[in-house]
């Protein structure tokens, strides 16, 4: 468990943070969600669905998924076995079907078919935690959030600003660290660079705009051409 910081350690560690933030701002200048969505329920459940599962992948999914399901009120009357068939593709899709139909019944009953804007309402629909609150919160109606998942995880610790594997822990500390109004264009690039750049197995260390500032520097590939080779562009993942 990481240690409270002094009020002179966190000034340094905002200040290295801050560096980091400049550089993957400019790297990545117009970060936006990679989920479709035309509207905040079908970010939430976009959201939903994107547990275990790729955007891409989520995203061939849920044109035909809202062509049927137009609101809170149609998933929540939704046969299981309909909504299962075209969900399995994304993988887990028995729980999917159960949290999608389960929060379309209880924005329903408790909120008139809206979507909440607040994190504690969020967290009590069905297959929503932290992570996909502040995906909705961030995304759907401008306030800010940290998105904790396993890409902004790693690269939080790669990067010194945490020490922690539990996904709160980490929001919290990061949170300490960065302006809250960029909090959601934070976990945005944070989870762009973690999954173009910064790989879990092998970063491509010798193309990363960070490499100056990064104390995991050195750890992937070091070789700039096939650090280069191994860098994911936008159309990989659209």
């Amino acid at each position: 468990m990481s240690k409270p910081l002094r009020a002179n350690s966190l000034v340094v560690k905002r200040r290295e943070a801050a560096k980091v933030y400049r550089i993957l701002s400019k790297s990545y200048p117009n970060v936006k969600c990679e989920l479709d969505y035309k509207n905040p329920l079908q970010l939430l459940v976009a959201t939903v669905l994107s547990a275990q599962c790729t955007d891409k992948r989520v995203n061939m999914v849920t044109p035909a998924l809202f062509k049927k399901y137009k609101n809170a009120e149609d998933f929540a009357s939704a046969k299981p076995k309909e909504l299962e068939t075209i969900i399995r593709s994304t993988g887990f899709f028995r729980a999917k079907a159960r949290s999608i139909k389960g929060l379309g019944e209880k924005l329903t009953i408790e909120f008139g078919g809206k979507v909440p804007k607040t994190l504690e309402e969020l967290v009590t629909l069905p297959g929503v935690g932290r992570k996909t609150a502040n995906v909705v919160l961030g995304h759907a109606f401008g306030i800010p959030g940290i998105t904790v998942d396993t890409h902004f995880g790693r690269l939080s610790r790669r990067f010194g600003w945490s020490e922690e594997t539990d996904p709160v822990k980490v929001e919290f500390e990061v949170a300490a660290l960065i302006p809250e109004k960029e909090w959601t264009n934070l976990s945005q690039r944070m989870i762009w660079h973690g999954r173009r750049v910064c790989h879990s197995r092998k970063p491509a260390c010798g193309a990363c705009p960070l490499a100056k500032f990064c104390p995991a520097y050195g750890m992937g590939e070091m070789d700039r051409e096939k650090a280069l080779a191994m860098v994911k562009s936008d159309a990989d993942f659209r």
